[in-house]
């Protein structure tokens, strides 16, 4: 609980900080003629929703198992993941769009003081990442760390829109389109972080195996339990930042049915007792043999 405490907090947080900037930088980029600025208010939007469904999913995860969802609702996790990553492409399209679209339609440079807010906006939104980031680390959760990802995202558009428009008024009116080809290099650099966000969440919810070193781990705690001979087979799969288990564990064929019981028992105890990624271990007991393909 302390770790879907921690991810919902930093939503809520992300979702207050976006809400205020966003109505700040469509307000400024309308008065102050700048679409580049209006793009990055509407990015800033896009982080509204991702942060409440942020906060959904990290809700529902946390949920314990129950008839209709046996294996637990941590999905949720990770589905979350993915829908903000799909809102991130879906803003970078509609950005670049209207971007074109401004581009090939003669106006006006943007007011000065769009600047003073930009550096606001950066500096605040630069803090907010770091902040939300290294609380998806800590906790080990991808959609937490997507979110965190928007704000970053934010940033860099705020820094292409604080660029576009110092072009367009340094350059005359000549270059007042320089904006908006700024918000056009902005959607391409949201695009790509959708993208770079959505497949990883795609991989967990295809039950993609973790990385060798999780693995490492689980064989290096299970082989260090009295009786245990020889793993077959290690397989697991990710739950909302965490990993289920299925282990193949060989041992004497001499045991009963009851001590090869126990011994699978302290086989996933240790497991998790070492592992805090892990949630769950199914633990099939086989007979050693010395000639048998094991690792």
């Amino acid at each position: 609980m302390d770790r879907t405490s921690r991810g919902i907090r930093s939503a809520q947080a992300g979702l207050l900080t976006n809400a205020g900037l966003a109505i700040i930088k469509v307000l400024t980029g309308v008065a102050g003629n700048s679409y580049a600025l209006i793009a990055d208010g509407v990015e800033s939007t896009t982080d509204v929703f991702s942060s409440i469904i942020l906060w959904r999913g990290l809700s529902v995860a946390a949920r314990s198992p129950d008839e209709d969802y046996p294996f637990g609702y941590g999905k949720a996790e990770t589905l979350s993941a993915a829908v903000i990553a799909l809102l991130l492409l879906g803003a970078a399209v509609a950005i670049a769009i209207q971007a074109v679209r401004e581009i090939l339609t003669p106006h006006h440079a943007p007011a000065p003081f769009t600047l003073g807010v930009l550096v606001l906006v950066v500096a605040a939104k630069e803090t907010l990442f770091r902040r939300v980031f290294a609380v998806g680390v800590e906790v080990d959760s991808l959609a937490v760390r997507a979110d965190a990802w928007h704000h970053r995202s934010d940033a860099i558009t705020s820094v292409a829109a604080f660029i576009g428009i110092s072009a367009a008024l340094l350059g005359g009116p000549g270059w007042a389109p320089a904006d908006d080809f700024a918000a056009l290099f902005a959607s391409g650099v949201i695009l790509f972080n959708g993208f770079r966000l959505l497949r990883p969440a795609v991989q967990d919810l295809m039950d993609r195996a973790p990385d060798g070193a999780v693995l490492n781990e689980v064989v290096e705690a299970a082989m260090g339990v009295e009786g245990v001979l020889g793993l077959e087979k290690v397989l697991a799969r990710p739950v909302g930042g965490r990993h289920r288990l299925v282990l193949h564990v060989q041992a004497d064929p001499a045991l009963s049915l009851r001590d090869a019981h126990e011994l699978g028992g302290r086989v996933r105890s240790r497991i998790v007792g070492t592992l805090p990624s892990v949630v769950d271990v199914v633990i099939h007991m086989e007979p050693f043999e010395v000639a048998s393909d094991h690792r």
